[in-house]
């Protein structure tokens, strides 16, 4: 479970540092990820974190599919137009090149944050134009990501009209991830990811997933439902490939090469995965999961169908991954906080039965990342994995601060918004001076003391996820949001040497509560809220403005502004709400958690969000964030051993999306 960039905008501590922002593209930035701490690693861990960020690049392809059915087909199309542009260059080639940027940064033409559909500058001629210009310049040969070739003009005019509708026309597939669909569609049929074909809610009344993680659901002439299996098949062929056989062979041939350079335990953490990625069997899943967790190496990554979110039914994963170095400068913060997990079970306000004993200190670690593909991506500063409980319950999770991105964020944002959107002089103060100590407090103690708390009823068998449906990932991470604006004001914290005054308490509760407004500006149509993250920080807030009244909207100048008026207040409604919300996952009780989030975290004022979008257009900060990674490049000997390692930052994206694009055949 992760933690998003919402309160990282709101705590800058300088002026905005153009040296990490690369490039801009309407609302979105580019922002350049460094890894210093690639340094220090030794030739054999170079060589290893060479080989794991070639099996990250293996797997982006999937998640495209996963948004939609027609991504990967948009992503050639785009990708043979930006390798063989026309030339001398058409006037739209800089739009297109520009949505190409977008695409490949939401890993298709959804949003990432609002799940809405984003559209073209220009027009279907334009496209078609500039695709049969690349045609006749030599693109499209060969059939990447297994689409079908394009030999001709004829081919490519019945792609190009096979696509429009997906991009240019604005009613089709408007939103990736449905929750709150409007007119007669479900959650399922109204979204327009591609974890379900011909499927509605009413199919899986009695249906039980095999592979609820690692598959696609499609609905057969027959009417019986048919998993689809993620899996790349065994040498042996006793087990045949699935769904996605391609990309997870190329993922498996990195990994085995990256094993040879694995330290002793690391090594059969990679060999699980392989073995996972082959037979696509939920219980390897698992025996990689607990390998994995236990496992705390300088150079760590994640691989998998992992999370849930784009799914409004939270069942299917969707694929990402990452590779990381160990942060030394800032790891301490996160190991103290691990080593006390079982204090602070212990003084959360929820009911006794839910409070685990004998809590096993989660693997907590400050980290660097060399690489970010898939569905992760730069905004996220927190992750907490693996999500399963069953290992979670014997094994523990394992807790990362993504330093470099929320450094990265904090540089190239500035405090532009906290000036603008801060209710009082009070807090823009104590945001400048405690903003980002708080950030980094708000994501440890989430990621490491918020998702890992918490008792079931053992009536829950397998997690409360099949209970809570599309709500539960809501709840978790408001869950984990407000154990840190519940703990942050504990004295052991002081204790312990990770808070430098109780000032930061008070930051973080203004940044609380200030994302409720500032998060608007990334939700440009509609007046519903879908992502999750999103919907927990509106739950929290707006439960206390009605029940404590210590957040009050007020009005100045024709602007609005949400002032906290009392922190005792608000910290009561943190604990209130906080122990609410663990009966809820504890008992698996659906209708009081739908009450809450449709109550107070779903809909919003129109009008204020056409506000906050003016005022920060007046800001000139971008709303969104793309990551560019660091680039790594390996010489080889002539056994094909690595010799060396060199990492680069290449600030250009276009040329790293094709150079990834490259590994598939896109020439």
């Amino acid at each position: 479970m992760r933690v998003a960039l919402f309160f990282v905008f709101s705590c800058a501590a300088a002026a905005a540092d153009n040296r990490v922002l690369v490039d801009r593209v309407g609302t979105t930035g580019f922002v350049q990820l460094e890894a210093e701490s690639f340094k220090k690693l030794s030739p054999r861990e170079q060589a290893l974190t060479y080989w794991l960020t070639q099996a990250s690049i293996a797997i982006d392809p999937i998640n495209y599919d996963q948004n939609s059915a027609f991504s990967l087909r948009q992503k050639r199309l785009l990708e043979e137009i930006m390798r063989h542009p026309a030339s001398p260059e058409p006037p739209a080639q800089r739009k297109i090149a520009d949505f190409t940027k977008l695409f490949w940064s939401n890993r298709g033409n959804h949003s990432e944050m609002t799940a809405q559909k984003f559209l073209p500058e220009f027009s279907f001629e334009e496209l078609k134009a500039a695709a049969s210009s690349a045609l006749r310049n030599g693109g499209f040969k060969g059939t990447p990501y297994g689409i079908g070739a394009i030999r001709n003009q004829a081919d490519l005019d019945r792609e190009m009209e096979a696509l429009r509708a997906s991009l240019f026309d604005p009613t089709f597939q408007p939103m990736i991830t449905a929750k709150s669909p409007q007119g007669k569609l479900d959650i399922l049929q109204a979204s327009a990811n591609n974890f379900y074909s011909g499927v509605s809610l009413p199919d899986l009344a009695n249906f039980h997933d095999t592979h609820p993680l690692n598959s696609r659901l499609v609905k057969g002439k027959d009417g019986k439902l048919v998993e689809e299996v993620y899996r790349a098949g065994t040498p042996d062929g006793k087990v045949p490939p699935g769904k996605y056989a391609e990309f997870l062979k190329k993922a498996n041939d990195a990994l085995a090469k990256a094993r040879a350079y694995a330290e002793p335990g690391q090594d059969e953490v990679i060999a699980s995965l392989i073995r996972y990625y082959q037979t696509g069997d939920p219980a390897d899943w698992i025996r990689f999961g607990a390998a994995w967790v236990q496992n705390n190496p300088p150079v760590d990554f994640a691989n998998g169908f992992i999370e849930v979110y784009r799914d409004a039914r939270a069942a299917k994963g969707t694929s990402q991954s990452f590779v990381t170095i160990t942060d030394q400068k800032l790891n301490q913060l996160m190991v103290k906080l691990a080593a006390n997990a079982q204090y602070f079970e212990d003084h959360a306000p929820w009911a006794p039965q839910y409070k685990k004993q004998g809590v096993k200190p989660p693997l907590a670690k400050a980290v660097e990342t060399v690489i970010e593909t898939g569905d992760f991506h730069v905004n996220t500063v927190g992750d907490n994995l693996p999500n399963e409980n069953e290992i979670r319950e014997k094994y523990g999770s394992k807790s990362f601060l993504f330093t470099g991105s929320s450094r990265t964020l904090r540089l190239a944002t500035g405090d532009g918004p906290l000036e603008e959107f801060a209710a009082s002089p009070q807090e823009v103060a104590f945001g400048k001076k405690y903003g980002e100590e708080a950030s980094d407090l708000m994501t440890a103690l989430h990621e490491v003391i918020g998702h890992g708390s918490g008792k079931l009823n053992p009536k829950l068998q397998g997690g409360a996820e099949p209970y809570l449906k599309e709500y539960f990932s809501t709840l978790e991470e408001a869950r984990a949001d407000l154990m840190a604006l519940w703990n942050i004001f504990d004295p052991k914290l002081q204790q312990l040497g990770l808070v430098s005054s109780p000032e930061v308490g008070r930051a973080m509760y203004y940044n609380a509560v200030r994302t409720v407004l500032t998060q608007l500006q990334r939700i440009p149509h509609g007046d519903t809220i879908e992502e999750d993250h999103q919907r927990n920080r509106q739950l929290i807030v707006n439960y206390i403005v009605e029940k404590t009244g210590a957040i009050e909207k007020t009005q100045r100048n024709g602007k609005t502004y949400l002032l906290l008026k009392d922190f005792d207040k608000m910290h009561q409604g943190v604990g209130t709400l906080l122990a609410e919300l663990m009966r809820i996952k504890g008992e698996g009780d659906y209708a009081a958690i739908k009450a809450l989030v449709d109550r107070y975290g779903v809909r919003f004022d129109p009008a204020l969000r056409d506000q906050v979008m003016a005022r920060y257009d007046k800001l000139d900060v971008p709303t969104y964030w793309c990551g560019i990674n660091a680039d790594l490049t390996a010489s080889f000997d002539s056994g094909g051993k690595v010799v060396s390692v060199s990492i680069s930052y290449p600030r250009d994206f276009i040329r790293q999306q094709l150079s990834y694009a490259a590994m598939y055949g896109v020439q």
